[in-house]
């Protein structure tokens, strides 16, 4: 079987990656919380510990302490700019790239305040969020259905008992 030259290097020659878009936005979907918030989630959560210490002792109880303190540590400091690209081999996060292969359907979403470009991936956690500028997403959307499709995946049980329990704390 005989090849020429010029179709066996056009098969060869690896594609430079080109970046299709490209913006600065914030790590992480961030909002202040003001001190009634701090109150009304502190005393929810005294109240499951007292109920769990009784009923299962002090392991359960630390955990609960050290959930409360992430979440006040990630709701006070807010976070750092990055770079986000979307390009022809896939998207790269902080330099990090996530080839198209990983990734499954994407859809926009909305979360405290911010608005959200979110990828299924075929790794755990399964899900992929980008905070994302409001006035890109449909150039963003354009681009992103020539390599994936968009639709949203129904929520986990998970996702559904977040929300629910967001909704009762004070925004």
């Amino acid at each position: 079987m005989y090849m020429d030259s010029a179709n066996q290097e056009s098969t060869l020659k690896p594609e430079l990656e080109k970046d299709l878009v490209t913006w600065i936005a914030p790590a992480r979907p961030f909002k202040r919380r003001d001190k009634q918030f701090y109150v009304t989630t502190i005393s929810i959560a005294g109240m499951v510990c007292l109920i769990l210490f009784l009923a299962e002792g002090a392991m359960p109880v630390i955990l609960i302490i050290s959930l409360i303190f992430l979440y006040y540590v990630m709701s006070t400091v807010s976070p750092e700019d990055i770079e986000y690209k979307i390009t022809n081999k896939g998207v790269r996060v902080g330099g990090v790239l996530t080839e198209w292969v990983s990734l499954g359907r994407f859809w926009f979403g909305k979360r405290l305040d911010s608005d959200l470009l979110i990828f299924e991936t075929k790794t755990i956690p399964n899900r992929m969020e980008l905070v994302i500028k409001s006035d890109l997403k449909l150039e963003t959307e354009k681009i992103l259905k020539e390599y994936l499709v968009m639709e949203e995946i129904s929520p986990s049980n998970l996702d559904k008992a977040i929300d629910w329990f967001s909704k009762k704390l004070p925004q």
